[in-house]
């Protein structure tokens, strides 16, 4: 009974529109409406285009790096509050937390005032003198690659500092006595016992960045490729939905694909963890 309000919710905001979008990724031909029958043509048309297998190869590539990014640079971060003092840990979140509440579009327009050719950065670099003219900042993978990274850092940070939460310190301390160094205790105690919050963060911030459209399209430009944008454009450019929605549905199997994977890893190492105890 308490699950019946949120299931009714689900279903009502979710599952239905999710069945007829799956629906319409049947249709044949470039629009839904009055379309009838069952095809394979949209997935077909995906698969057999080497423009769109290579869309999704990098935004696969672009999701990894991003993930992988934000597990190295989040994890220093989300293991140093974990051992604050609660006072100074929840003002330090302050700052892990306010990125959060800014409206994704404020956050990558003020980017582009920064990466502009009359921005923060290209203004500091020629009053440095290291260079002559503005520097094209904009328009790239590697500013596209900077932006998510920001974006979703604060998700690999929480999710890293709740699981670290959960590990008692007297585990390290006592890894210390028995001489083990720093290095071997951080890989040895530390992150196997860390292991589903890094997974857990991996997977937020992998299924995130697989979806967005948003930054690419600002930040990138034309150069930048995302299924997400692809996306985008068949509905409100193209307004083919049928291939829109054939899309949709072969990104949400990547994603599901990396959900199952970790949460196997987590079951795996969960069930090891109750056999050694």
């Amino acid at each position: 009974m308490l699950l019946a309000p949120a299931l009714v919710l689900l279903s009502v905001f979710l599952a239905l529109p999710m069945i007829s979008v799956f629906r319409a990724s049947f249709y044949p031909g470039s629009s839904s409406q009055g379309a009838t029958g069952i095809s394979l043509m949209q997935y077909a048309r995906f698969f057999t285009s080497n423009f769109y297998i290579s869309v999704l190869r990098e935004t696969i590539l672009y999701a990894l790096t991003v993930s992988v990014s934000c597990l190295i640079l989040g994890f220093p971060v989300g293991y140093s509050l974990a051992r604050q003092p609660p006072e100074k840990r929840r003002r330090r979140m302050i700052l892990v937390i306010v990125p959060l509440t800014l409206s994704l579009v404020v956050v990558v327009f003020g980017w582009l005032v920064f990466l502009g050719r009359q921005g923060l950065v290209n203004n500091l670099l020629i009053s440095l003198g290291l260079v002559t003219s503005p520097v094209q900042l904009l328009f790239n993978r590697t500013a596209v690659l900077i932006v998510l990274i920001q974006q979703f850092l604060p998700f690999a940070i929480l999710s890293i500092m709740n699981v670290v939460l959960q590990i008692d310190p007297v585990l390290e301390q006592a890894s210390t006595s028995l001489r083990g160094t720093p290095i071997r205790t951080f890989t040895r105690v530390v992150i196997p016992l860390a292991a589903p919050g890094i997974l857990s963060g991996f997977t937020l911030v992998f299924v995130m960045t697989v979806s967005a459209f948003v930054t690419p399209r600002l930040v990138g430009g034309a150069r930048t490729h995302m299924v997400g944008g692809l996306v985008y454009d068949e509905v409100m450019s193209t307004l083919n939905w049928p291939f829109a929605a054939a899309m949709s549905f072969i990104l949400l199997a990547v994603a599901v694909g990396v959900l199952v994977a970790v949460n196997a890893v987590i079951v795996r190492r969960v069930a090891r963890g109750l056999h050694a105890s």
